[in-house]
C-alpha cells in the first residue's frame, strides 16, 4: 500500500463538455468538491498523505481570466467551509507561489492551513496550486544559497530540505486522469522513484474503483520489482 499518493486531476473541462454544460469551466466545480471524495477514500484505504495538483503557475498565467477566477471561487469556498471546517479530519498544507494567487485565494489557504494545523489523525493533504516543478527546485537552491549554503557543498539531500513539499514524505504513487501521458511539471523532484498511473477517465468522473485499480497495479509493479 502506498503511504503518499499524488494526483494530477486533469479533465475537468472536456468532462462538462461531455455532460452537455454549456459552461465548460462548471468542471470545475464538480472538481474541486470531488477532492472531498478521494479523501474519504484515501483515508478509508489507509493512505494518509495525499498531494492533488489543483493549478500548475502556467495555468494562472495562460488560461482565460474568468476561467481562473472561477476556478479560485471554487478553491475558496472548498478550503473555508469543508477543509477548514473543524470537523474534518485533514492536515493542510500548500506547494506553490502563492503570489501568483488572487489574494482572497492565497489569503484563504492560509486560514485554512493555520486552522488544521493542529489536527493529529496522521491525514496530510497537500494543494499544489500555483506551482511548477522546475521552479521549486530552482527556488530551492537559491534557498540554500541565501543561508548561506556553498555551491560546491550542495547536496540533493539540501535541495530536498528547501522544497515547498519539505516536511512531506516522497510520493509513491503519482496519478494523472483524462488520458494524457504526462507529469506536466508535478513534482518532477520527488517523484523520481514513484510509480506512475494513467487513467482514461476525467477527472470529475474518477471514481473509487478508479482508485482501486491504480493500487492494484502499484502492488503488481512492486512485488514484480521485488
Amino acid at each position: 500500500m502506498p503511504r503518499h499518493v499524488a494526483v494530477v486531476m486533469d479533465g475537468n473541462r472536456r468532462w462538462a463538455r461531455q455532460a452537455g454544460y454549456a459552461d465548460p469551466s462548471i468542471g470545475h466545480r464538480f472538481g474541486t468538491e470531488h477532492v472531498e471524495e478521494l479523501l474519504e477514500w484515501c483515508s478509508a484505504i489507509g493512505i494518509g498523505h495525499v498531494t492533488v495538483y489543483v493549478a500548475s503557475s502556467d495555468n494562472l498565467r495562460k488560461r482565460d481570466a474568468d476561467e481562473v477566477d472561477h476556478l479560485m471561487r471554487m478553491v475558496e469556498e472548498v478550503v473555508m467551509t469543508r477543509l477548514a471546517d473543524p470537523a474534518h479530519p485533514w492536515r493542510l498544507h500548500v506547494a506553490g507561489r502563492l503570489d501568483l494567487l488572487p489574494d482572497t485565494t492565497r489569503d484563504a489557504l492560509k486560514l485554512a492551513v493555520d486552522a488544521t494545523a493542529t489536527r493529529s489523525a496522521g491525514l496530510e493533504l497537500t494543494v499544489a496550486i500555483g506551482y511548477d516543478g522546475r521552479q521549486e527546485i530552482v527556488d530551492a537552491v537559491r534557498a540554500y544559497l541565501e543561508e548561506g549554503g556553498s555551491p560546491d557543498a550542495l547536496t540533493p539531500d539540501d535541495i530536498a530540505r528547501h522544497l515547498y513539499t519539505r516536511d512531506q514524505p516522497e510520493p509513491d504513487l503519482v496519478i494523472r486522469t483524462s488520458g494524457e501521458r504526462r507529469l506536466s511539471g508535478f513534482l518532477l523532484w520527488q517523484s523520481t522513484r514513484a510509480e506512475l498511473y494513467f487513467c482514461d477517465a476525467y477527472w470529475p468522473g474518477f471514481r473509487q474503483v478508479d482508485v482501486l485499480r491504480a493500487l492494484r497495479t502499484y502492488a503488481r509493479r512492486r512485488a514484480h520489482a521485488a
